[in-house]
């Protein structure tokens, strides 16, 4: 299902993000985001977009594997604090995203995303209206 909808769900440049489902249960998802060159700046290190772009699908993922499929849903709040550069060259960063509270009409999350050094390097917390 969530291999599923990062194929077909998410737009043609967030699929170019080349994130993968590494684990999921009931509320929370693993994935890989692969740290490639177009996704670096100038400055050398992973771009806050491509960033919050994970963090924001790993979310959806997330409210997924509690309703048991894709529902319409958005992003009504996500805020991130970037802790600590994802070196350009570093082959990879890893996000946890997790359900925190669901209720009937508005879920809230948190992301954490660690390079490859198992750092945490950005800590997201969202808001989502299901419709």
């Amino acid at each position: 299902m969530l291999d599923e909808a990062l194929a077909t769900m998410v737009a043609p440049w967030v699929r170019e993000l080349g994130l993968r489902v590494t684990s999921a249960q009931p509320g929370e998802v693993h994935l890989s985001l692969p740290v490639q060159p177009a996704l670096v700046h100038g400055g050398g290190v992973l771009c806050g977009q491509a960033m919050m772009a994970a963090a924001d699908t790993a979310m959806v993922l997330a409210v997924m594997t509690r309703l048991g499929s894709f529902k319409p849903m958005t992003t009504v709040q996500l805020q991130t604090s970037f802790l600590k550069p994802v070196a350009g060259d570093s082959g990879q960063a890893t996000l946890l995203a997790r359900v925190l509270r669901m209720g009937r009409s508005l879920v809230f999350g948190e992301i954490l995303l660690h390079n490859a050094a198992g750092e945490l390097a950005a800590h997201a917390t969202t808001t989502y209206a299901l419709l």
